[in-house]
């Protein structure tokens, strides 16, 4: 997990091997979203606001486990 620039969110992990992107919110819970891509985790990585980019493309596309 990295620590990441965010009002929203906290920490990001991502497993290759898996395509499971973990995200910790400020709040301190943790989602595994199931069958992202390498480029979309990138992305995420890149974006400008990482909390816009989960909030539209990464919760309606993927589900989510909590942790």
């Amino acid at each position: 997990m990295h620590r990441v620039e965010s009002s929203a969110i906290e920490r990001v992990g991502y497993d290759p091997a898996e395509a499971t992107l973990a995200i910790t919110f400020t709040g301190g819970a943790t989602y595994l979203y199931l069958g992202v891509p390498p480029h979309l985790y990138d992305q995420l990585m890149a974006a400008a606001s990482k909390g816009t980019f989960v909030n539209q493309i990464i919760k309606p596309t993927f589900r989510s486990v909590p942790q």
